[in-house]
């Protein structure tokens, strides 16, 4: 028990990333497509901690083991879709991004339900389904 005690504390002072940034690059989704706000809104709330260079960290990330876990998710979730370098992929990749956000939506596999289970604020109602599943229908169709 006191080893365990002495390798949980000594895990805390383990540093880990942080995905955090204030910049909103030109890249940026929000920026290179004019969304209405309320779709911005929806995707910032439900998209942005786990696809984006800036994550609204929780509490408990500064707890070890979890960090490690959140850092892992957040990497591999930008490597997937990183809606802050959006307007850095080609037309073809846009396109194929925005036909399987509509997919996962529509699948109820986007947001993931482990972080539903955590972010209440980030399940998506059915109107705020339909709402960004058409928006990004309407913007496959445009490019």
């Amino acid at each position: 028990m006191f080893v365990g005690m002495i390798v949980f504390v000594g895990i805390q002072l383990v540093p880990t990333k942080r995905n955090q940034s204030s910049d909103i690059l030109e890249t940026d989704f929000n920026k290179v497509f004019k969304v209405s706000n309320n779709v911005q809104s929806i995707i910032k709330n439900s998209c942005y901690d786990c696809h984006s260079n800036n994550t609204n960290y929780p509490w408990y990330n500064k707890i070890q083991p979890v960090s490690w876990f959140l850092e892992k998710h957040v990497t591999e979730g930008k490597k997937e879709l990183n809606f802050s370098e959006f307007g850095n992929y080609s037309t073809r990749k846009q396109k194929s991004k925005l036909k399987s956000m509509i997919n996962q939506i529509r699948d109820d596999e986007m947001p993931l339900s482990s972080y539903k289970l955590i972010h209440q604020n980030a399940k998506l109602s059915k109107m705020q389904k339909v709402e960004l599943m058409e928006t990004f229908s309407k913007l496959r169709d445009s490019l």
